[in-house]
């Protein structure tokens, strides 16, 4: 398998969690917790499958602002998203487990806009390579 199809296997499974999330977000009550956790899920695969389009090693992180840094080294348009990585990636972990969050529809909806923007940067990068 070539780099490109195994980013597109990360970006496939990154659409699937981000689809996901905004289909949570209908519901009433939100599950608020699982659709930031989502949106968190989606920006990881989308980073991890442009670090694999790249060639690059995986690393076995949530964290976004690492994954962030390793694509910068690729493209510096990365820049761009780091305020998106930094607003996602506390729901890799604290969004799954029953520790006492805050969080309320601003943050879904802002979670959700955040994985969008990391989401966009990354296949308008892919579209043009």
């Amino acid at each position: 398998m070539n780099n490109k199809d195994i980013a597109n296997e990360w970006f496939t499974f990154a659409d699937n969690d981000l689809k996901s999330a905004k289909f949570l977000f209908h519901m009433y009550p939100a599950p608020l917790e699982i659709i930031c956790y989502l949106c968190q899920q989606s920006a990881e695969k989308y980073l991890k499958g442009f670090i694999a389009m790249n060639g690059g090693r995986i690393l076995k992180t949530h964290d976004l602002t690492l994954l962030n840094k390793t694509c910068i080294e690729y493209d510096q348009s990365f820049q761009k998203i780091q305020g998106a990585c930094i607003e996602l990636v506390d729901y890799a972990t604290q969004a799954r487990y029953p520790f006492h969050l805050e969080l309320d529809e601003h943050d879904q909806k802002k979670a959700v806009e955040s994985a969008e923007k990391i989401r966009k940067l990354i296949l308008n990068l892919v579209d043009n390579s």
